[in-house]
């Protein structure tokens, strides 16, 4: 038994080197260790060993998902989110205000993007790998319409260089690694709303690096020259959300998980070089 685990979680390692995102960069070896780790004693009645074979073989499903899976995964997941969250339908003034200005984006930089908005007071947008693009209330409230295209074109960016991918299949590994979710021949599976809501918590605790943040701030920067937007947007934008800081219990979430505002701001200043 102890010889098939090693074969099992061999075989998921040796795919986890060949995975790569959209963006062309690795992906799955830290992903599958937090997987496995995340196991322990995962059953009840099978021995530790068994646990580790199926843990293993869970693992190994998710590695070898295609990006058309994950992106089957994100639909069914944002779905859910569209049911869980309050949504604000067609005629309301935010789905309207949101509609106008992203009515010439939904086929952005080659992608397939779709926009709502969620009737919340956080601060807060979201991106999933599918293209959905959610902006909440409360930052609509806070942003003018140049800020709120900046910070769509950063959410973009985090679709375009598959930051959004990378995230997913993290998250799907991670539940996988619990029996939550797995792949089934080749095809996603049907995921229940319990299985949906695990996978969301992993996404909600997941962060994006550092690298990839910045990556996506000057992809909307590169948006906004594009479209002929006002390129100082970004950086106003990142100085209401500095100005707020520790006021917002839902804002400090968001922050804790972002780099700091103020340096963002500052970082789009010198890259604009003073333009209006």
């Amino acid at each position: 038994m102890k010889k098939m685990t090693y074969i099992a979680l061999a075989c998921a390692l040796a795919f986890t080197g060949c995975v790569t995102t959209e963006g062309g960069s690795a992906s799955g070896l830290s992903a599958v260790v937090s997987a496995l780790n995340t196991t322990g004693a995962v059953g009840s009645g099978g021995s530790k060993t068994e646990n580790q074979v199926g843990a293993a073989v869970d693992v190994f499903k998710a590695v070898t998902v295609s990006d058309e899976e994950l992106k089957s995964v994100a639909l069914q997941y944002r779905a859910y989110g569209d049911r869980t969250e309050k949504l604000a339908p067609p005629n309301n003034k935010y789905s309207q205000r949101l509609e106008r200005l992203t009515r010439k984006h939904v086929n952005e930089d080659g992608l397939n993007l779709n926009f709502k908005v969620y009737l919340s007071k956080d601060v807060n947008a979201n991106a999933t790998a599918d293209g959905s693009i959610r902006v909440y209330a409360g930052l609509m409230d806070m942003m003018n319409d140049q800020e709120l295209l900046g910070v769509i074109g950063h959410e973009i960016g985090h679709v375009k260089h598959a930051h959004t991918m990378s995230a997913m299949r993290t998250a799907y590994m991670a539940s996988a690694g619990r029996k939550a979710v797995a792949a089934s021949s080749g095809t996603a599976a049907k995921l229940a709303d319990s299985e949906l809501g695990a996978l969301g918590e992993k996404l909600f605790n997941s962060q994006f690096s550092q690298s990839q943040e910045t990556e996506s701030d000057d992809y909307g920067l590169a948006f906004m020259q594009k479209h002929k937007y006002n390129v100082k947007a970004l950086e106003s934008a990142f100085r209401k959300l500095a100005s707020l800081s520790g006021k917002q219990g839902g804002l400090d979430q968001m922050l804790s998980s972002h780099p700091d505002p103020g340096s963002r701001a500052d970082r789009m200043r010198d890259k604009t070089g003073g333009k209006k």
